[in-house]
């Protein structure tokens, strides 16, 4: 990584409750909004957490960064095709407006039960929208094992 580009990386850190309209617009974080007013965010329903699923949402460096990764696994890889049938045929690019808003895709957002509200929560190099309720569900999970993932950092 270059030094422009490490400068110019956002680190999508902290947890913010925001309303969601009628048309589904979400508001983004103004320092978590790239650069380049065309980039446009993947997101995709991420369902890997008992709590129910979320909106996982890649900014464009990870995407490309995740495209690259998967094109240079094996090409007899039975996996390959798969992973790129699923990311896909199921993330969908969503670009800003000039509010710093996006718009969730209908199926998307009651797939991962977002209503009225939402939370974004920062996971340093991506971030993920939550249902409220759902998000206090895997707060909960997470402070019950915080103890032994901070250990890791010791």
């Amino acid at each position: 990584m270059t030094s422009a580009e490490s400068s110019d990386a956002v680190c999508y850190t902290s947890t913010y409750r925001h309303g969601v309209d009628e048309k589904r617009r979400l508001q983004i974080p103004a320092k978590w909004r790239p650069a380049d007013p065309e980039a446009e965010f993947s997101l995709m329903v991420w369902t890997n957490h008992p709590a129910g699923a979320c909106l996982r949402v890649l900014p464009p460096k990870q995407m490309k960064r995740l495209m690259a990764e998967i094109d240079a696994m094996p090409g007899g890889d039975p996996n390959k095709p798969v992973l790129k049938r699923i990311i896909g045929g199921q993330s969908t690019q969503v670009a800003l407006d000039k509010a710093g808003r996006i718009c969730l895709p209908e199926d998307k957002a009651r797939a991962a039960g977002i209503g009225s509200e939402a939370v974004l929560v920062g996971l340093l190099d991506r971030f993920e929208i939550w249902c409220p309720s759902r998000f206090a569900a895997v707060e909960a999970a997470d402070n019950v094992m915080a103890s032994m993932a901070l250990k890791l950092m010791e």
